[in-house]
């Protein structure tokens, strides 16, 4: 089964946890054991696993802007000025694997799905294929 999600961004860089969105279609294909795959297509999207703490996502924001600064003067920059954008999303995943244990991802306590969002604001897809075994 696969599943397309949504997500309109409000920010240049931007980060949304998910994790409830792909337990509500974990939900609606009544899969109870299985592996889901999210995938975004994008190229100035990314994904990770993590704490959704405040703190600590501002951190990731502040850790990534000083990493790969904009503006930097990169080459890329010619065509569409969002380098810094391209190469904050190589650093991440454009996909995750996560097995499904009774109905729900099977995350750690502190562990969410958190959508990045490098380029916005914008109309994003994220596709959640899931499979059951």
């Amino acid at each position: 089964m696969l599943f397309e999600i949504e997500i309109p961004t409000r920010e240049e860089f931007e980060l949304i946890d998910i994790t409830h969105l792909i337990n509500q279609k974990i939900r609606e294909a009544d899969v109870k054991e299985g592996i889901a795959v999210i995938f975004t297509q994008h190229t100035t999207t990314a994904l990770f696993i993590n704490e959704n703490e405040s703190g600590l996502l501002e951190d990731l924001k502040e850790f990534l802007q000083s990493l790969i600064p904009k503006g930097k003067g990169y080459k890329h920059d010619r065509i569409d000025r969002n380098a810094h954008s391209h190469l904050r999303s190589i650093l991440l995943n454009p996909s995750l694997a996560i097995p499904i244990k009774e109905g729900k991802l099977l995350l750690g306590t502190w562990q969410s799905v958190i959508f990045v969002e490098l380029d916005g604001p914008r109309r994003r897809r994220v596709f959640i294929k899931l499979c059951q075994c």
